[in-house]
């Protein structure tokens, strides 16, 4: 279900309406992953599994065929532009134990910024994360401390409070599955996602 709620959020394009037909389009995810929608009327069911797989569904039969990316702008050029601009998602890591950015997630945090500042309306997720050195409780606060951090970072940099939430997962979402007590440098970490 949830793969399907994704793909309709997200992939499929439907022109509805007074139209004489009606045509159903699923679009690449943002992040290249599969998706899928089943599209169904009483004449039985379509399922669309590949990009710019699509139904045209005209008096009451639903006729599949694959269109393309050039149809697509084309076709849905309006519809397209009226589109918010896709979520993106930036991944800081930090030294060891504390609150300091690597040298490379710092300069990603420039990028960050622009891109915040360009977005009309742009809501902001800081999620922080920790590796498996230390206590649940400790790692918990620290995550937290990570989050608040670069949110604040990102108001002293003029990003608006009130468009940011920042929360603390401490060691419970590893990007990499690691044993208690591991220094794992991928799971020092804030996840950034900008929508």
């Amino acid at each position: 279900m949830n793969k399907i709620k994704t793909a309709l959020a997200l992939a499929a394009l439907v022109m509805l309406g007074g139209c004489a037909s009606e045509r159903i389009v699923l679009l690449p995810s943002a992040d290249g992953r599969a998706s899928s929608v089943v599209v169904r009327d009483a004449s039985g069911e379509v399922v669309l599994s590949q990009s710019y797989a699509a139904v045209k569904r005209s008096q009451g039969a639903n006729t599949p065929y694959q269109s393309t990316p050039d149809e697509v702008r084309e076709r849905f050029a309006q519809a397209l532009s009226a589109q918010p601009a896709r979520p993106s998602t930036y991944v800081l890591y930090f030294e060891s134990g504390g609150n300091v950015l690597t040298p490379e997630s710092q300069a990603a945090l420039d990028v960050l910024r622009k891109e915040i500042a360009e977005r009309p309306a742009s809501e902001v997720m800081v999620i922080g994360h920790t590796d498996r050195v230390g206590g649940l409780e400790g790692n918990d606060q620290l995550s937290k401390v990570r989050a608040e951090g670069l949110r604040d970072q990102l108001i002293e940099a003029g990003v608006q409070a009130e468009k940011m939430e920042a929360v603390g997962r401490g060691e419970r979402d590893p990007l990499v599955p690691t044993e208690d007590e591991v220094d794992e440098p991928k799971n020092r970490r804030v996840e950034i996602s900008v929508r």
